[in-house]
């Protein structure tokens, strides 16, 4: 099977959806994020502080275009979809899925966005955060599923339905 690629925003539910959806399908699981901090030894808050935005998304993007999935469930980290790169890289070889909860739940599950590692420039709002990056994660998704108001083995169960349907082999 190929692998799949969850995209999205911060607090839609990536990592705990694909951790389910990996084990569901007998996949492997890969956080990006956590690939990441792994490989520089360092906090998203901490890497976002020294280098930047911009520097942060560019090391986001090498990191996943330096990775090699194979069977994996891969959940991106919300900003993943500013590297057009990563981003060609991981649908060539992927369906890539974006899960879309409305702003109004992401802004509850978003208490806590300063301790996040959240790629933002400073003063903007979770709600322009979600308008700014909507375009790119509807340019690349493969699948729109809206999780708002689901629970993760709901959005689980519906992800396992499209894929078999899309794909069946």
């Amino acid at each position: 099977m190929k692998n799949i690629i969850l995209i999205g925003m911060p607090g839609a539910g990536k990592s705990t959806i694909g951790v389910i959806l990996a084990k569901s399908l007998l996949m492997d699981f890969e956080d990006t994020d956590l690939t990441i901090q792994k490989r520089t030894g360092k906090s998203l808050c901490q890497l976002l502080d020294e280098k930047g935005t911009e520097g942060f998304l560019q090391l986001e993007s090498d990191i996943i275009c330096g990775e090699d999935f194979l069977n994996t469930v891969v959940a991106t980290g919300g900003s993943a979809v500013y590297g057009e790169k990563a981003m060609d890289k991981l649908r060539r070889d992927g369906i890539v899925i974006f899960l879309d909860v409305g702003v109004e739940e992401l802004e509850k599950r978003l208490s806590n966005i300063k301790n996040r590692g959240v790629a933002m420039k400073k003063g903007t709002t979770v709600k322009e955060l979600f308008s700014e990056r909507l375009p790119l994660y509807k340019k690349y998704a493969d699948i729109t599923l809206d999780c708002t108001g689901l629970t993760a083995e709901e959005c689980v169960d519906t992800i396992v339905e499209k894929i078999i349907l899309r794909d069946p082999t």
